[in-house]
């Protein structure tokens, strides 16, 4: 006869088995935060024997109704069914019921991912100090996110190929790690811009044993809180993109956005955007800007076309 075990105990047995697998601290520290900021208060008691899918359903409105955004709710859930999968595989339960559980879409109130203008990248681009323009100047066209920008190495730009390889990451723990996830893993074309910067940055970077493209001035992994508060704050507000309250209207991350904005602006099919961004499957890109995808002026064009074929038939 199988013991009586809780969630808890499920959840304790999977975080031990997260840590024999060598995951990132970072990654750990993710999910412990989870599981001790949403998933214990709620249901951390409750015995898996006794747990059921409408249980599941309401752990996952309770989430929504308080506010908790969509983007952690879903992160939240898919720590869940991961925690419950660990208490199948120990054959404490028989089932999954978290896993037959379905996110609803988005909120048709809540806010779209912040997608710097065109002007704003062009500010930015020029106000920077000379030190890190590189930096922002990549991260603004390949879409690369700020962790695979400080692992990069300058054995993975490929200046002859013209392509940036993604193969590492540093954490916010300043550890090297694997990306992601196996979609991390991509090669990313350089616009000409990318290529003489990074050409003329190599001239003048910092050196250390890792070889880093962005490191800090000891040629070691620059801290992303550094960078952060000491250069990107700093210059978002220089260059007046800021809030109502005087704080940055964005950040780092919008970047990424602003990458992907100028790739769907340019007609690329949505597989190359996911592909060139490193989203694991398509539903995320389309999640997060699936509404760049469609401009109203083009749709009316779209309707105009309709009409006149309609009645030329």
């Amino acid at each position: 006869m199988n013991p009586i075990k809780a969630v808890a105990d499920a959840a304790h047995s999977w975080l031990a088995s997260c840590e024999r697998k060598g995951l990132e601290r970072q990654t750990i520290k993710t999910y412990r935060s989870q599981w001790s900021n949403h998933i214990e208060p709620r249901i951390g008691k409750r015995i898996l024997t006794d747990f059921r899918k409408a249980d599941v359903r309401d752990f996952m409105d309770h989430l929504l109704d308080a506010s908790v955004s969509h983007a952690m709710t879903r992160k939240v859930m898919k720590t869940l069914v991961s925690i419950l999968n660990e208490a199948l595989d120990r054959e404490w339960i028989d089932r999954n019921v978290a896993a037959q559980v379905k996110m609803p879409k988005r909120s048709r109130h809540e806010k779209d991912a912040v997608v710097p203008t065109k002007a704003e990248i062009r500010l930015l681009i020029e106000k920077a100090p000379e030190r890190w323009r590189p930096l922002i100047v990549t991260a603004a066209f390949t879409g690369m996110r700020i962790s695979e920008l400080r692992g990069l190495t300058w054995a993975n730009v490929d200046f002859e190929r013209r392509v940036i390889r993604v193969t590492q990451r540093a954490d916010r723990l300043n550890e090297i790690g694997a990306p992601k996830s196996a979609a991390g893993r991509r090669e990313i074309p350089m616009m000409p811009l990318v290529r003489e910067t990074l050409i003329d940055w190599r001239e003048r970077c910092p050196t250390g044993e890792l070889a880093l493209v962005f490191p800090n001035g000891k040629g070691k992994i620059e801290s992303y809180g550094n960078f952060r508060t000491r250069v990107f704050n700093p210059l978002m507000i220089e260059c007046g993109i800021v809030d109502k309250n005087g704080k940055p209207r964005f950040g780092i991350h919008a970047l990424r956005h602003a990458a992907a904005s100028l790739m769907i602006e340019q007609n690329w099919p949505s597989k190359k955007v996911q592909v060139f961004l490193g989203h694991s499957n398509i539903s995320v890109t389309m999640d997060v800007y699936g509404h760049l995808f469609t401009r109203a002026e083009d749709d009316v064009a779209l309707f105009e076309k309709l009409q006149e074929e309609f009645f030329a038939a």
